[in-house]
């Protein structure tokens, strides 16, 4: 891996398989580059480096390199040994980007993609089912992209995946961010693609012969460069491939690009070079002949692909290379004393450059070795079909897994062919693949598409067995933000609007809003209309679900202990037979829900109902109720269950232990359109906030935020988005990590318009409060 260093100004950082990372400086105003630093604290080789911005506590930025140890260390750009090391990824870390307030991106071929924010992990992206080769955070805050082998990319916002791109017919290697609108992407399937962050692909790029490993961007431009496994590097402008430069090595892995617009280059050989356009620091005569020596010598596997079919008995010989070339980096093959030679033809210099020795090419030709690249797929073969003397020839990809009469039936459509030619052509297929069985392409079953069947990380590690996905946006998982972690005990707080009565102060407003101290509470309760409705539903309930005279008896006892409008407490009778009424069919469970609501507030009930034994079942039985294809009613007396789990200490410790399912179940709420249940959703993620202020985890705190920048944007209702910003203003309360969190995901930019709200004057002088913390 490679990366443009901030300091020294003009360096670069590299890191290799010799598990070091080295930053090098400009030597000299005009030629090469010095080593001035090496860094060491992977066990395994280092797969990736990006640099973290400097702060005040680090004026010269950090560097951040992932290895295959699984780790990410984190170096100062004068100590030799890590200054932290960041742990939580499960297999290789293979690609990093860094962004505003310090937070960084990781992919790993464990198929997750992590932020970090310092030492801590905030939040871990799912959705992917293979491995993360590419990751990159944009410019406008709160999203990132994820690039991955599952051949699709996924743009996520404050955590949560907003949108996949698919298009890539293979593993996705690379990303690069051309505007806060626009970005590129390469792939194993040769192409590169220029996309829409709205989701369209806008270009599809081709010119590499073989897999793209990376790509960079020209500074204040929307010109880049490419490598790739064919040995090149590729600069395109305007949408061309404009120049072709070969290189003494099979793998092409990384590149980089400085800000003076050199490009550096890395390579399986281990060796890093530098190009330029300029002429003063252009290398010397020698370095240049000696570079030339060495990619003359290089020799050349036909396997590849690289230079096209290749067969030895057909290249005319040395006199072929007084032709000029009609494009850059255009390759000619010549014979010359029985071997071959490839050469390339460069326009500044207006002559043909030897690039290398074809091995093992005297007559056998690509057919008989390997894969063949086509329009950017792997083939068997590929072959040249001349219809007739004159016209244009046709190529014919083919597979021997595939059936020879549908290929050259779809051939003949595709080039708009007589379909009498379709026996010939079928004949053709059979003739020349003789012999050949499905086992000799490999042992394993290989996708004719992807050539698939080689190894992708990361896609074997289970991860796609991660429950309730939603099939569009692979969200479901944990989506952080979807608050859990926290609690919050109970005040006497008007259920409404969440606070004691509103004074009217024309003096200094005081911030009377936050950090909120105590959980909120859904109280109201009209006692005789709820057993009304459980008796009227009750004569229509089945015979196994029907309640007998003592068991209403009992739930009214119930009711009136618990909404205190009785001395004595709930006995466990009484509790017994509200379990057994909670689990009524979801069209009739309402009013047991709402017995249930009042309950949990009561000691005894909350004894019950969270001890060891059964608390879990309680916690499933709820989260069963915010499904979004159910009732709205129960959905909303689930989510106002939740919220007044909180009053006592054994409720607010099982809503903190479950908070990662409970936030993930009920984020989906936010699709509801239905003012009070967002304002329950709102409530739960404020009783949450409260106890998170009490506890600081900083992963809760990013779940919780990672909700409110989602609810935020689809409610309307004001006193939803109050105490939103209440929770808002909570979490990030004497806390500089949330506040950086916070301005990382966005969420300043989100809530600024309800400083200017007239009315509710609360929701404007809250925003204010939350405005200045950030």
């Amino acid at each position: 891996g490679l990366t443009c260093s901030l300091f020294p100004p003009g360096g670069f950082v590299s890191v290799s398989r010799d598990r070091t990372a080295r930053l090098w400086a400009p030597d000299g105003p005009n030629r090469g580059f010095a080593e001035m630093h090496c860094m060491s604290g992977h066990s395994n080789f280092v797969s990736c480096v990006c640099i973290i911005p400097p702060s005040d506590l680090y004026p010269r930025g950090l560097i951040a390199t992932g290895g295959n140890d699984h780790n990410i260390c984190i170096f100062t750009a004068d100590n030799p040994a890590p200054l932290y090391i960041l742990k939580g990824h499960k297999n290789t870390v293979c690609s990093l980007s860094s962004g505003k307030f310090g937070t960084l991106l990781s992919g790993s071929w464990d198929t997750a993609a992590k932020v970090w924010l310092n030492d801590r992990c905030m939040m871990t992206l799912q959705g992917h089912t293979a491995a993360i080769w590419a990751v990159k955070i944009l410019p406008e805050q709160g999203l990132m992209l994820t690039g991955s082998a599952d051949k699709t990319i996924k743009l996520w916002k404050a955590g949560r995946c907003e949108r996949t791109f698919t298009g890539h017919e293979d593993c996705v290697r690379g990303l690069a961010i051309l505007s806060e609108m626009e970005f590129l992407s390469c792939a194993n399937d040769a192409s590169v693609r220029r996309w829409q962050i709205s989701g369209e692909c806008l270009q599809v790029y081709y010119g590499h012969t073989n897999y793209i490993y990376s790509i960079s961007v020209f500074p204040q431009s929307k010109d880049f460069v490419t490598t790739g496994e064919d040995r090149s590097l590729r600069i395109w402008k305007h949408g061309e491939c404009a120049q072709t430069i070969r290189l003494p090595a099979q793998s092409v892995w990384c590149c980089c690009v400085l800000d003076n617009g050199d490009i550096v280059v890395g390579a399986s050989d281990g060796i890093i070079r530098v190009f330029t356009q300029s002429l003063e620091r252009t290398a010397s005569a020698e370095e240049i002949q000696a570079f030339e020596n060495e990619l003359s010598q290089a020799s050349i596997d036909p396997k590849t692909g690289d230079l096209g079919d290749i067969n030895a008995d057909d290249l005319p010989g040395r006199e072929h290379l007084k032709d000029p070339g009609t494009r850059d980096g255009q390759t000619r093959l010549i014979k010359d004393n029985g071997k071959v030679e490839a050469y390339q033809w460069s326009v500044s210099e207006g002559r043909w450059i030897k690039i290398g020795d074809v091995v093992g090419s005297s007559g056998a030709t690509q057919q008989t070795s390997g894969k063949v690249l086509f329009e950017g797929k792997e083939y068997d073969y590929v072959f040249t079909i001349d219809v007739n003397e004159n016209g244009p020839s046709y190529k014919l990809p083919y597979n021997i897994t595939d059936d020879p009469w549908l290929t050259a039936y779809n051939f003949l459509q595709k080039n708009d062919l007589n379909p009498m030619f379709l026996d010939q052509v079928a004949k053709f297929i059979m003739d020349n693949t003789k012999g050949q069985t499905l086992l000799s392409t490999s042992a394993q079953f290989s996708d004719p598409f992807t050539g698939a069947g080689r190894y992708v990380p990361g896609s074997s590690s289970g991860s796609s067995t991660i429950p309730a996905t939603d099939p569009f946006t692979g969200a479901g998982r944990y989506v952080p933000g979807s608050a859990s972690n926290a609690v919050a005990p109970v005040g006497g707080v008007d259920p409404y609007t969440g606070m004691g009565a509103y004074q009217s102060a024309a003096a200094k407003v005081e911030n009377i809003y936050f950090p909120k101290k105590d959980a909120v509470t859904f109280d109201q309760a009209n006692p005789t209309q709820i057993l009304g409705k459980l008796k009227e539903l009750n004569g229509s309930a089945t015979e196994e679900h029907k309640l007998t005279e003592d068991d209403l008896i009992n739930l009214e006892k119930l009711l009136s202990a618990t909404c205190n409008t009785s001395a004595e407490t709930p006995t466990a009778q009484q509790l017994q037979t509200l379990r057994r009424a909670v689990n009524w069919p979801e069209d009739i469970v309402f009013p047991a829900l709402d017995i249930l609501r009042l309950s949990v507030r009561h000691p005894t009930a909350n004894e019950n109902f969270f001890s060891e034994k059964d608390h879990v079942q309680f916690i499933v039985l709820l989260l069963k109720f915010l499904n979004p294809k159910g009732k709205q009613a129960n959905q909303l007396l689930a989510l106002r269950t939740f919220c007044n789990c909180f009053v006592s200490q054994a409720g607010q410790k099982l809503m903190m232990e479950q908070r990662d399912e409970i936030m993930t179940q009920a984020i989906e709420m936010k699709s509801a359109n239905n003012k009070n249940i967002h304002i329950a959703l709102a409530t739960l993620t404020l009783n949450y906030a409260v106890c998170l202020h009490k506890v600081n985890n900083i992963e809760g705190k990013a779940q919780c935020l990672s909700v409110i920048g989602t609810v935020m944007e689809v409610v309307q209702d004001l006193e939803a988005v109050f105490r939103l910003l209440v929770a808002l203003g909570t979490l990030i309360s004497d806390d500089t990590n949330a506040v950086q969190l916070a301005k990382s995901l966005g969420v300043d930019s989100q809530i600024k318009k309800y400083a200017s709200v007239s009315e509710p004057a609360k929701v404007k002088e809250c925003c204010r409060f939350v405005l200045n913390l950030l």
